[in-house]
């Protein structure tokens, strides 16, 4: 059977010729030239970029496998995960990795998010009978992803707190409102269009043998080789234990003497904010370590696949940053926004929002700097107050996927661009509702 092509490739070959027949009309062509090298020179860029970051997640994660805690994080939402993905088993290490990414995205852990959103992908990938074609596993998953509920949107606080807004905070309930609508809307829309494109999917519930829950897996199906645990003895635990204490001690120590009374909400949140991260990291190495795991070597063996990944990502986010690129340039972004303004007007939207709105999906660092502008020119004005929640509430749709679905090898995207942009649309709307409502 005919295999179903990808909307996204429609999508791209719009912006490319559409940025074409824009800028000629213009007289903006040497412009749009510059314009698409500059941003394919950018796309590489940041492939090598993320080959640090890549190298330091993907070693980390290999210790928290190696120590048993993401199968016991698979675990502990097991029935979520069996009525959200049958497809997987419950014990696959797919699971947990799922799990890990939709948690730092919603603690607003960017860094620590995509590599293991990649390492969620290439499990997944080892459950696909048809390679280069996604599973609806794959789908919902990345559908999730550019939706998921965010509570902590650190970086849109930070910009607020930056232009002196006098409650940079306020955007936090919004921003949870708005990502609870898109993601549950990700959900049903993904869940509805498998069903829809059952003949197409390699592994869709339809077409996939039945499987009991209580039924024992066979663990040989997707173990990886697991290094041989080591468990410390008594100086180890007693010497990592003494700074596990000294720690907690000198964060009790600090409160007491700063004191927690005077701080405004933003102010606690950007101290977490601060120590989430290493926090996060030095736990897990700790949990390994105390599990028995060499935490080095078994890091630096994880750790190798980060150049593999961001090499292999490289054609599909140069194909992505240049179509944006032209799009921007071109100025068919701006004809795009004049000729949609009547809808925004209908709704109540700001037309200066809507640039926000058209771009967020295209452009994380483009629509970064939108959000930019605007909260510096009027820090508490309802427009700061839209785009800040705006920023919060959704993702880079296109370059998730370009990452994501390259990094494993994945042309045929399905049904995973419709429902990522209908969430994009309701994390939009939601916020648009939801700012009107406690401005």
């Amino acid at each position: 059977m005919k295999k179903s092509e990808s909307p996204l490739n429609s999508i791209w070959l719009f912006l490319m010729v559409g940025s074409t027949v824009v800028a000629a009309m213009r007289g903006t062509l040497p412009e749009l030239t510059e314009a698409a090298f500059e941003s394919a020179a950018n796309a590489v860029t940041l492939a090598i970029g993320l080959i640090g970051a890549l190298a330091l997640w993907l070693g980390i994660l290999r210790v928290v496998e190696v120590a048993g805690l993401m199968e016991a994080i698979a675990r502990g939402i097991r029935p979520l995960m069996i009525r959200l993905f049958p497809d997987i088993p419950p014990d696959h290490p797919a699971m947990s990795a799922i799990i890990l990414n939709i948690s730092a995205n919603a603690l607003g852990l960017g860094n620590a998010a995509t590599p293991i959103g990649l390492k969620a992908m290439k499990e997944l990938n080892r459950l696909n009978p048809d390679p280069g074609t996604a599973t609806n596993a794959m789908c919902l998953f990345l559908a999730i992803n550019t939706s998921s509920v965010t509570i902590l949107p650190i970086g849109a606080i930070a910009v607020r707190a930056s232009a002196g807004a006098s409650n940079p905070g306020a955007i936090i309930i919004p921003s949870i409102v708005a990502t609870v609508a898109s993601t549950t809307v990700a959900i049903l829309a993904a869940k509805f269009l498998a069903h829809r494109n059952q003949d197409f999917a390699p592994n869709s519930p339809v077409n996939a043998p039945e499987s009991d829950a209580d039924t024992p897996l066979e663990p040989a199906e997707y173990a990886q080789p697991i290094e041989p645990l080591e468990p410390p003895g008594l100086v180890g635990r007693l010497f990592f234990g003494g700074l596990i204490v000294l720690f907690f001690g000198a964060i009790l120590y600090r409160l007491t003497i700063t004191g927690t009374a005077g701080l405004a909400t933003t102010q606690i949140i950007e101290a977490i904010s601060n120590g989430l991260l290493p926090l996060v990291i030095c736990s897990f190495l700790l949990i390994g370590y105390f599990r028995g795991v060499k935490v080095y070597e078994v890091l630096t063996e994880g750790a190798k696949e980060g150049f593999d990944i961001a090499v292999r990502i490289i054609p599909f986010l140069v194909a992505i940053f240049v179509a944006i690129g032209m799009f921007r340039t071109s100025g068919a972004l701006d004809v795009m926004t004049a000729i949609l303004s009547p809808i925004t007007n209908l709704i109540a939207m700001p037309p200066e929002a809507l640039p926000m709105a058209l771009i967020r999906p295209l452009s994380g660092s483009g629509a970064f700097g939108v959000m930019s502008e605007i909260v510096e020119n009027d820090p508490d004005g309802f427009l700061s107050y839209l785009v800040s929640t705006m920023q919060g509430s959704t993702e880079t749709t296109f370059y998730v996927m370009a990452v994501y679905f390259g990094s494993i090898g994945v042309s045929r995207t399905r049904h995973t661009l419709p429902a990522a942009l209908l969430a994009d649309v309701t994390g939009m709307l939601a916020s648009l509702v939801i700012c009107h409502l406690t401005f």
